[in-house]
């Protein structure tokens, strides 16, 4: 078995991931295993993100690593939150008080223009010199419901409306969820790459 570090302490983000890599033969062990810190997250894309946080654990660990970045672009918003999903309403946000803020700035926006996607960036480095790291996007088109539905899942996932099973992401199931989002998708395409 080949070990990858996960550049995040997620555990719900671990356990995905190993379930979908022990089979190609990968065991997937958390930075925090190896006391790496988090990456400081300077970049301005998903993309730039990512690879500063798989670089940092692969200089850390010597060990190939895997990051991914992910959040919410509001088409209304030109994008916004994007790579600040997760600070949105300030540093250190809770879930509950970025939906809050992402609520406000749509307060007066028509559902039709409320579009929106889920976007993941998942990085894979061999070693913190790749100069070929492998980058895999995935999305996962939806819009802003006007109120919070459901208490599954997390982040925007109240607010996120899936047109394909007509309820938010916060109303489906763990396995349909893990099947359809973004972060699904991106891991189909990085699974392809590995197995090749």
């Amino acid at each position: 078995m080949q070990t990858i570090v996960l550049a995040s302490s997620n555990p719900g983000k671990l356990k995905e991931f190993n379930q979908l890599l022990a089979g190609v033969g990968f065991a997937v062990k958390p930075q925090s295993d190896y006391n790496v810190s988090d990456a400081d997250e300077t970049g301005l894309s998903f993309v730039e993100n990512a690879i500063l946080k798989a670089r940092n654990a692969c200089r850390a660990t010597g060990l190939p690593a895997l990051a991914d970045d992910s959040g919410i672009e509001v088409d209304a918003l030109n994008g916004r939150p994007g790579i600040y999903s997760a600070r949105f309403a300030g540093i250190g946000a809770s879930n509950a008080s970025n939906n809050e803020q992402l609520l406000r700035e749509l307060e007066n926006v028509a559902e039709q223009d409320r579009t929106a996607r889920y976007q993941c960036v998942l990085v894979y480095m061999r070693h913190a010199e790749d100069p070929t790291p492998i980058i895999c996007q995935g999305s996962w088109e939806g819009r802003i419901l006007s109120a919070p539905a459901g208490d599954g899942g997390f982040g925007y996932d109240p607010l996120f409306y899936v047109p394909t099973h007509k309820c938010a992401a916060a109303e489906l199931s763990k396995d349909e969820k893990g099947k359809i989002s973004h972060r699904a998708a991106a891991l189909k395409l990085l699974l392809a790459q590995l197995t090749q």
